[in-house]
């Protein structure tokens, strides 16, 4: 199987938490086709895709000319949408652990998402803010793929609630420099208090690491310090951003509150999750335990069919994800092979004697569309 993972750029530790991952599952897998008696033995070869989509289509490429047909990831939906057309046309079976862009959503193709899309996230995060007693949101968000779509998913979703939707700087995912992007986020800002008072106005930020150069800039304006901040999962336990000290102290400041699709927890998940805490030194993320189960989906779907054939799998994988429990615990695709629905944890920065950390401050449960809050 291939593995494109960003191991640098945007999602670099996303990216070292499901190489982590899928290192512990070929070790899992391996063992478990021995005492099976099975054929086979499967062999992960990771590339970095540097979190960039053309470079996540040469990795595609080159590893397909090798005769693989199986891959996990990548991680971003720009990616996928990049390699989406190869994959199609030449049969590979492709399982992303972390697109969530609706637009990929797409019956019958050689792409599955073991993550909800956010159809799901979006209506998420505009409910976390009217929990809040929010009256207006500012949106800043990456302009790719995924940033498009959890922006109209949001904007939706927070318009339906009564909320006044302001759009505000969206910006080139190549960008490395944002203080007119914070300059404009701010004016907008301020007019929105003016009109509604500062506790009833919040800052919706879709980003990646990135956002660690975004708060340090941030952090020198004093009106985007008096709202209150929601981020995605492109932001949720972000390890640069803790690193970061005057980030981390802007993020603890502002409440900085990130949802990220939740695991059922289990005794596997304790398991899978503790061996990585000691491989990592630091929380993963739900995405790293994705990786985990696909893996494992393919490889039993594998078994299942005896024959190491693209179309063969695609055809069974659904049923196969359906009767596996894994790391993430049940895992039902709809009829696009993405993640039919999920939980969120809901993860915000705060300040502790040892430093800046992500602390696990509540969860959205799908099935009765309300907040549990620790």
């Amino acid at each position: 199987m291939g593995a494109l993972l960003p191991l640098t750029g945007d999602l670099a530790s996303y990216g070292e938490n499901s190489k982590a991952a899928l290192e512990l599952a070929e070790r899992d897998i391996n063992a478990f086709l021995e005492k099976a008696g099975a054929p086979f033995r499967i062999k992960i070869v990771v590339e970095d895709t540097e979190t960039k989509p053309e470079v996540a289509l040469q990795k595609i490429q080159a590893l397909a000319a090798k005769g693989i047909k199986f891959f996990i990831g990548p991680q971003t939906s720009a990616e996928v949408r990049q390699i989406k057309n190869f994959a199609d046309q030449n049969k590979l079976l492709v399982i992303s652990q972390s697109s969530t862009a609706p637009a990929l959503a797409i019956p019958d193709d050689y792409i599955f998402r073991f993550c909800p899309t956010d159809n799901i996230q979006g209506p998420v995060i505009a409910k976390m803010a009217k929990n809040f007693g929010v009256k207006a949101i500012v949106i800043m968000w990456r302009g790719d793929a995924w940033g498009d779509g959890l922006h109209d998913a949001i904007k939706e979703a927070a318009t339906q609630l009564g909320i006044e939707v302001i759009d505000g700087p969206r910006y080139d995912p190549k960008a490395k420099e944002f203080s007119t992007e914070v300059d404009q986020l701010a004016s907008l800002v301020q007019e929105a208090v003016n009109k509604y008072g500062k506790d009833k106005v919040a800052v919706v930020y879709i980003g990646f690491n990135e956002v660690v150069q975004v708060f340090q800039v941030a952090s020198q304006y004093d009106i985007l310090k008096q709202v209150r901040w929601f981020g995605s999962d492109g932001t949720a336990l972000l390890d640069e951003l803790v690193k970061d000290p005057v980030a981390a102290e802007f993020a603890a400041q502002v409440k900085f509150l990130n949802p990220i699709f939740a695991a059922s927890k289990s005794q596997k998940y304790d398991k899978i999750v503790e061996e990585l805490r000691q491989k990592l030194g630091r929380e993963p993320d739900t995405y790293a335990l994705a990786a985990y189960d696909a893996a494992w989906v393919i490889t039993l779907s594998l078994l299942a069919t005896q024959k190491y054939d693209a179309t063969a799998v695609k055809n069974i994988l659904p049923d196969v994800a359906y009767n596996y429990f894994g790391a993430t615990g049940w895992i039902v695709l709809d009829k696009a092979g993405d993640r039919a629905f999920a939980d969120y944890d809901l993860w915000q920065v705060e300040k502790t004697a040892e430093g800046y950390k992500w602390v696990l401050k509540g969860v959205y449960n799908y099935a009765s569309d309300s907040f549990t809050w620790k």
